[in-house]
């Protein structure tokens, strides 16, 4: 395999280090979340101005979107 980016790894690692005897959506929703932890981390509520406040609510909205679909296939809420 090719050297991956250090994002490309971190989704590989979590699907990689899930125990075997759990189920495949495990799997999915550990890559997903780490996905998300690469593609669009957590940001300080308070930071910038105005339209930063905006944008940054719409990253964040979409974080919750892949955590939200994380959780549903593993069958649980965050």
């Amino acid at each position: 395999m090719t050297e991956l980016s250090p994002q490309a790894q971190a989704v590989y690692d979590a699907a990689m280090n899930t125990p075997e005897e759990m189920p495949y959506e495990h799997d999915i929703a550990a890559a997903l979340r780490a996905a998300a932890a690469q593609v669009v981390p957590e940001e300080p509520l308070h930071y910038g101005d105005q339209r930063w406040m905006f944008e940054r609510d719409a990253r964040q909205a979409c974080r919750k979107k892949f955590l939200a679909i994380a959780a549903e296939l593993e069958g649980g809420n965050d």
